[in-house]
C-alpha cells in the first residue's frame, strides 16, 4: 500500500543567494529522499518557498534602497534557477507573500486565540528616536547576556541557540545606523508555550526511534533544562502578514516572522492543491492520521521545529480545520526533523558578506549538477559539521564518481555496443554462472540495504553503500576479464557483459535518488523511453498581493504520475526494483556519465574565495 509522504524543507529568506551550505543543509537531502519514495511509488509531496518576509529582508532592502517586494522576488527567482539547476524537485515552491499564506496563516492564530493559547502583554523592545519607530530582532545586535557573543540579535544568538530577552542585551545597537536607542513598552501577542510543554515532551518522546539523537538531545535537553516559555508571535513591522485583529494592522503591526514562516508547511500543500484544480488534494498529508510528514532543516532550527512548530499544531486542535474549512478535523504532527548540521569551507565557517562561499549558481557554470550533488552528499553534515574542501572534491570526483562507477558504466556499455552491434548480448539465462548468480544476488539485496538507509534517512551512508556495490562489480570484472576472455570464447563472454550490464542497470535505480541526470542519461542508454523521473517548470500565479512564480514539477510515468501536469494523482508505480534487462535489447549509443577534473582547479577555486 503506497504512503502519503509529504517532504517539507527549511523556506530561505529572500535576503542573500543560495550556497552549498544551504543545499546540502536541507534541499538535497529532502530532494534525495523524495526521489526515492517516488521511485518506491509512494505519494510523494514536497514543498517549500521564499521567505519573503522578517527583519532579514527589510534590511536587505534597506541596504540596497529598493522596495522590499522587488528584493524579495529578486531573490525569490534566483532560488528558482538554483533548484531547477540541481534537480532539486519541488512539487511546489512558492512564497510566504501569497493571499492563500496569509489567509491560512491568520487561520491558525486565530485558532490558537480560540482554544485560549494566546494572550496580550506590554514587553520592552528597543525604540529609535530618531527614526520614529520600534526595531525588532535583527534591527538591533548587541553582546549576548548568556555566552558573550557580540554579534547577537535582539530576540536569538545564532552563536549559542539561546532565545534572549531584548531589553538583557549587552551594548545594543541599531544595525541601521538610527543614532541612540531606547527601551519603550510595546504590545503583542504571545503564544503560550508553556501550557502546551507535557504535549511537546509527549510528542518528542514518541518520535525518539527514528529521530536523530543530535536533534532528539537539543530538543528534550533545552525543554528539561529551560521549559516552554510564551513567545511573542507579532512584531512591530509593516511588511508581513496582518494580524487578524481589529486595529493592529493600522498601529503597524504585523505576525512574526518565526509563527508564519513554519505555517507554509501547511499553506505549501493547500496551494498546490488549489493549482492543480483539485482543492481538496492537500488533506491526503495533512488530515491523514497515517501520513508521513518530514521537515528538512539545518540545526539553527531544530527546536522551532521540533517543539514550537508541534506545539502550534498542537494548541490549534482541531479549530484551524473549523475556521480554516468548515470542519472539525485535526492536522497530522511531523514525523520526523532529520536536521543537517553546518557544513563549513576550507576550514572556515561559510560568510556571505566576506564572499567566503560556493555559491550555488556560480558552481553550477562551471561543475555538472551530478558532480556537485555527489560530494554535497558523501560529505553532508548529518551528524556533525563537515567541510567543503576543494581538494577532496576534486578527488573524490575523480576516485570515486567517476573510476568507480561513471567508468564502470561507460566501459561495459561501450564495449557492448561495439562488440554486439549495439544491443544486450542474447545470452540463455538458464547458463548463467555461479558467479553471475551471485553478483547479481548481492547487487539485488541493494535494494533493501540502500532503501533502509534511505528510509532512515541515513543519506551518506546510502550513497556509500551503492558505491560499495559498483565496486563488486568492477572486482567481478577484473576476475572474468571479458575484453581478454571474448578472444577465446564469445559465448563466456557475453554471459559475463549481459551479468555486469544488468547489475549496472539496477545500479542506475540506487543512484538516480543521489545522481539524477547521469542515472537518466544511463537510463536511456539502455534504450528506455519512459523517463525514471518528471519534469519541472515554472508558472506565473496571480491573486489579490498581485502575481508570484512558482516552481511546480510534473511526475512521469514510471515514478507516479500522468503527463498532465495538473493531475495530481500519484499512481503507484513500483521502479525501486532489481533490473529485468531482456537478453538481445536494443542499446543507445553510450557516453561518459561525468567529468574527470584537473587538479589545477583547486587553487584557482581557492583564489576566489575571501575576494
Amino acid at each position: 500500500m503506497p504512503e502519503n509522504i509529504l517532504i517539507a524543507i527549511a523556506w530561505p529568506y529572500s535576503n542573500a543567494e543560495i550556497h552549498v551550505g544551504n543545499i546540502t543543509g536541507s534541499h538535497l537531502p529532502g530532494d534525495i529522499v523524495a526521489r526515492y519514495h517516488r521511485l518506491k511509488g509512494n505519494n510523494v509531496l514536497m514543498v517549500s518557498g521564499t521567505d519573503a518576509h522578517g527583519t532579514p529582508v527589510v534590511l536587505a532592502a534597506d541596504k540596497e534602497g529598493k522596495p522590499v517586494e522587488e528584493v524579495y522576488k529578486k531573490y525569490h527567482e534566483s532560488f528558482l534557477e538554483v533548484f531547477k539547476g540541481y534537480g532539486i524537485t519541488y512539487d511546489l515552491f512558492t512564497s510566504t507573500h501569497t493571499e492563500n499564506h496569509f489567509k491560512v496563516s491568520q487561520s491558525m492564530f486565530l485558532a490558537l486565540q480560540k482554544n485560549g493559547y494566546l494572550f496580550k502583554q506590554f514587553s520592552k523592545q528597543w525604540f529609535s528616536p530618531s527614526a520614529n519607530k520600534f526595531l525588532p530582532d535583527r534591527y538591533v545586535e548587541g553582546t549576548c547576556y548568556i555566552c558573550g557573543f557580540e554579534g547577537a540579535r535582539s530576540d536569538q544568538c545564532d552563536n549559542c541557540g539561546n532565545v534572549l530577552e531584548p531589553e538583557k542585551l549587552i551594548n545594543p545597537r541599531a544595525k541601521t545606523g538610527d543614532g541612540a536607542l531606547e527601551l519603550r513598552d510595546t504590545e503583542h501577542f504571545y503564544l503560550d508555550l508553556s501550557k502546551l510543554e507535557p504535549d511537546v515532551k509527549k510528542f518528542l518522546k514518541e518520535r525518539a526511534p527514528h529521530m536523530r539523537e543530535t536533534v532528539l538531545g537539543e530538543s528534550l535537553g533545552k525543554i528539561e533544562s529551560e521549559g516552554l516559555k510564551p513567545r511573542s508571535i507579532t512584531r512591530d513591522l509593516d511588511w508581513g502578514v496582518p494580524v487578524p485583529v481589529e486595529g493592529w494592522t493600522e498601529a503597524g503591526k504585523r505576525i512574526y516572522v518565526w509563527f508564519e514562516a513554519v505555517i507554509g508547511y501547511l499553506s505549501a500543500p493547500i496551494e498546490w492543491a488549489q493549482i492543480s484544480g483539485r482543492n481538496d488534494a492537500w488533506r491526503d498529508w495533512w488530515t491523514n492520521p497515517k501520513a508521513k510528514q518530514y521537515h528538512f532543516i539545518g540545526k539553527d532550527n531544530i527546536f522551532f521545529h521540533t517543539s514550537q512548530w508541534p506545539a502550534e499544531l498542537m494548541g490549534a486542535g482541531s479549530a484551524f480545520m473549523e475556521i480554516f474549512a468548515g470542519e472539525p478535523v485535526p492536522l497530522t504532527l511531523p514525523y520526523d526533523v532529520p536536521a543537517n548540521q553546518f557544513m563549513n569551507l576550507e576550514g572556515q565557517k561559510i560568510s556571505g558578506s566576506r564572499n567566503w562561499a560556493v555559491w550555488g549558481l556560480d558552481a553550477l557554470s562551471r561543475y555538472d549538477a551530478d558532480a556537485l550533488r555527489y560530494y554535497l552528499t558523501i560529505n553532508m553534515p548529518e551528524n556533525k559539521d563537515s567541510d567543503w574542501d576543494w581538494n577532496e572534491f576534486v578527488a573524490r570526483n575523480n576516485n570515486e564518481l567517476v573510476a568507480t562507477w561513471g567508468n564502470l558504466a561507460n566501459r561495459v556499455l561501450s564495449f557492448c555496443f561495439r562488440t554486439w552491434d549495439g544491443r544486450v548480448p542474447d545470452v540463455d539465462l538458464k547458463a548463467l554462472r555461479p558467479s553471475d548468480l551471485s553478483l547479481l544476488s548481492a547487487i539485488d539485496e541493494g535494494f533493501e540495504s540502500v532503501g533502509s538507509e534511505l528510509e532512515a534517512v541515513h543519506l551518506r551512508a546510502a550513497l556509500q553503500e551503492a558505491l560499495r556495490l559498483a565496486s563488486l562489480v568492477n572486482q567481478y570484472l577484473d576476475q572474468t576479464a571479458p575484453w581478454t576472455t571474448i578472444k577465446q570464447n564469445k559465448a563466456e563472454a557475453a554471459l559475463t557483459i549481459y551479468t555486469a550490464l544488468k547489475a549496472i542497470d539496477s545500479l542506475k535505480i540506487l543512484f538516480a535518488p543521489f545522481l539524477p541526470f547521469s542515472s537518466q542519461k544511463l537510463h536511456e542508454f539502455f534504450g528506455y523511453e519512459t523517463p525514471l523521473f518528471g519534469e519541472q517548470f515554472t508558472e506565473d500565479v496571480s491573486d489579490s498581493l498581485g502575481t508570484h512564480k512558482v516552481l511546480l514539477y510534473r511526475p512521469s510515468a514510471l515514478s507516479g504520475g500522468s503527463s498532465n501536469p495538473k493531475d495530481v494523482s500519484r499512481p503507484a508505480v513500483e521502479a525501486w526494483k532489481p533490473s529485468e534487462l531482456k537478453p538481445g535489447a536494443k542499446l543507445n549509443e553510450p557516453k561518459p556519465l561525468f567529468k574527470k577534473l584537473e587538479e589545477k582547479i583547486v587553487e584557482e577555486e581557492r583564489a576566489k574565495l575571501g575576494r
